[in-house]
């Protein structure tokens, strides 16, 4: 017969358990050699060695010799490090890899230059500053210490001691300039970024086209304008105002920009959902899109802020200085954090500079908090939500659920009542009897 074999051929055949692969392999005594990732211990030597030897080189030409001066021994160095990295790894490794190294060193020395500048501006910061901070660590029964962030200037000299005045007319300034600024620059940016990322149509990239030449807008053009626009022709005097109008300007972009890519990030399946169970547009966008990037859209918020809160040229232009508080936005001068700031450091007095850096170290503080508050609450992907937002949901959709089945359980009660079921019952009575039968 066609395709049948022998019944001894069968019986001869070897089992099929002894050819498999697996089976036919050794056990193995030692567990296998783990793959470690991250440099091996040639590569931190190589940048050990590589370090001791750019430095030696920089003191060289610079102490020894004298070939350089000692302020470009660091940029010397650096340079033999990398030199002398480079090297090495070709010793021991092929062509790709070397530039790999290479490379990566370049991006990791960037990094640490970042992080370094900016630690080195802080700690200098708070050093300049730390004769007046340091009253807030004092303790001292007869002191209060935060005076610094409770009185103003007024009535202070030049020769008064740090016991003495503060910034509180600063800190309402800007409070006030960055609050106008928020009610102006979000409803504008968010529905900017609304435009230009689902609405679009013919103006959308002229629109794009603004907003980023306004992104590298100079802040003293924003203050100029506004000035020309507002002081000179209505107002005639410097006020808080004006300086709200002139941040507004420069967060904008910032704003619009953020938003709109936030807008992006919103998977578009939603949006197509929404349309299609019939709603408009604009309720998509009101009640799926926008509850959907709100941690974006307060991201953008945040940023924006954190990026006006620190202008000083368009508010020197337009708010004018001054020592005394001022809550009135609409007439008279009123100074900002970073204008005080400058203002104290411009004095050329001792005091004053310490009140200037301990101003500065305020204002960065709150530019922290800022950011801080936008990783925070902007960390989510748009589309994601959180734990405990997720709780909120299932308590409500619970909540929702009783209800509809109180309902229902309400009209199948009138019915046995011999009532009409649509005639209007009590809905506590109905939902209390459905949770004690619930509950039996």
């Amino acid at each position: 017969m066609t395709g049948t074999l022998p019944l001894d051929t069968v019986a001869a055949a070897p089992a099929t358990t002894t050819h498999l692969p697996r089976l036919a392999l050794t056990e193995q005594t030692e567990e296998p050699q783990r793959v470690r990732v991250g440099a091996s211990l040639d590569d931190r030597l190589s940048i050990a060695g590589a370090t001791v030897g750019g430095i030696g080189m920089g003191i060289l030409l610079a102490g020894a010799l004298g070939v350089i001066g000692w302020g470009w021994m660091p940029i010397v160095s650096y340079a033999w490090f990398v030199g002398i990295y480079a090297s090495l790894t070709f010793l021991g490794h092929s062509g790709p890899a070397v530039v790999d190294r290479f490379w990566s060193v370049l991006l990791r020395s960037a990094a640490v230059v970042v992080v370094a500048s900016l630690g080195i501006v802080v700690v200098y910061t708070l050093l300049r500053g730390w004769p007046v901070l340091k009253d807030v660590f004092a303790f001292a029964p007869h002191k209060n210490p935060l005076h610094f962030w409770l009185t103003d200037m007024s009535g202070v000299g030049p020769l008064s001691g740090l016991d003495t005045g503060g910034i509180l007319y600063a800190v309402i300034g800007t409070l006030e300039q960055i609050g106008i600024a928020l009610v102006i620059t979000v409803p504008l940016g968010v529905t900017s970024a609304i435009f230009l990322a689902i609405v679009g149509g013919r103006y959308a990239r002229v629109v794009r086209t603004l907003v980023e030449a306004m992104t590298a807008l100079p802040s003293v053009v924003a203050g100029l304008f506004i000035y020309a626009v507002i002081i000179l022709s209505f107002t005639h005097q410097d006020n808080g105002f004006a300086a709200a109008l002139a941040i507004s300007v420069l967060m904008l972009p910032i704003m619009i920009r953020s938003a709109d890519v936030a807008l992006r990030l919103v998977p578009g399946n939603l949006r197509e959902a929404g349309l299609a169970l019939g709603a408009s547009q604009w309720s998509t966008v009101w009640r799926v899109i926008l509850p959907t990037m709100r941690s974006g859209l307060t991201t953008a918020i945040i940023l924006a802020t954190a990026h006006g809160i620190g202008e000083t040229a368009p508010v020197l232009l337009t708010s004018g200085v001054t020592s005394v508080t001022n809550f009135d936005p609409f007439h008279n001068a009123q100074t900002s954090l970073p204008l005080a700031a400058l203002e104290f450091i411009e004095s050329g007095r001792n005091t004053l500079i310490a009140r200037g850096y301990a101003t500065a170290a305020t204002l960065l503080a709150v530019v922290l908090i800022l950011f801080v508050l936008a990783r925070l609450i902007g960390g989510q992907e748009a589309g994601k939500v959180s734990a405990g937002r997720l709780r909120r949901l299932a308590r409500t959709s619970r909540a929702t659920l009783r209800r509809v089945r109180a309902s229902g359980h309400a009209r199948n009660l009138a019915a046995a009542a011999g009532r009409d079921p649509d005639a209007p019952l009590d809905p506590l009575s109905a939902f209390d009897q459905l949770i004690t039968e619930d509950d039996a």
